[in-house]
């Protein structure tokens, strides 16, 4: 799987699959689509002190860097313990072209945006007071049988459903639904009709929201 280097609308870069011509974020800003979509609409309307998070998948970490960051804004007492799982790694060649660590004012952000990528799998990795990493390397179907503690935020993240239309299929929404807990929120870049559908059969009350630049709308889906 080749990968390419571009830079998006709002200055930040992302990785763009050769042949199938995805990409890990919105050409139209990365660094836009993930506050939007995974803090504003989704981090900020967790009110907890101690929240799990569930993203899939963990691709160039942006997600995480944008979590930590917020966490370390608002200067909480609250706990995150935060699982990315990703099956194909980005190699840390290509971590480093992506120049993370310019898009933030914090230093220790800054330097995780590298560090991040050079910790172990399957290890709970402590970045900073009460905030854990751990990054899981596998399949996301492989989810249904991994130890998780009930899920408060999942970061539906996944390549779109024109190159992988199985991710966002019953099979995979139902594995994630079971690591959930009630009132747990689920957050994604999507809006697809069928993906609306699959939700709300599974117990979900989901709601449109307007989507990041380029995008027109996006969901959030509250588990009952």
């Amino acid at each position: 799987m080749k990968r390419e280097l571009i830079t998006t609308k709002d200055g930040s870069k992302t990785l763009l699959i050769n042949g199938l011509e995805e990409t890990y974020h919105s050409k139209h800003g990365a660094l836009q689509e993930a506050i939007h979509v995974f803090i504003n609409n989704g981090l900020n309307l967790i009110n907890s002190c101690e929240i799990n998070i569930l993203e899939l998948g963990f691709g160039t970490g942006l997600n995480v860097l944008v979590t930590i960051d917020e966490y370390l804004k608002k200067n909480t007492d609250n706990k995150i313990h935060y699982f990315g799982v990703e099956k194909y790694p980005i190699f840390f060649e290509e971590a480093s072209e992506l120049s993370y660590s310019e898009l933030f004012v914090n230093n220790f952000v800054k330097d995780l945006s590298l560090k991040i990528h050079q910790l172990d799998w399957e290890v709970s990795n402590e970045l900073t007071k009460d905030f854990y990493l751990t990054k899981l390397k596998k399949d996301f179907f492989d989810l249904k049988n991994t130890n998780l503690p009930a899920i408060d935020l999942v970061y539906f993240d996944c390549f779109g459903a024109r190159v992988q239309p199985d991710l966002w299929e019953m099979e995979l929404l139902e594995i994630v639904a079971s690591k959930m807990k009630p009132g747990g929120l689920l957050t994604t870049y999507a809006s697809k009709g069928s993906v609306r559908r699959n939700l709300i059969e599974l117990g979900f009350e989901v709601e449109k929201k307007q989507g990041p630049p380029g995008k027109r709308e996006m969901m959030i889906a509250w588990k009952k």
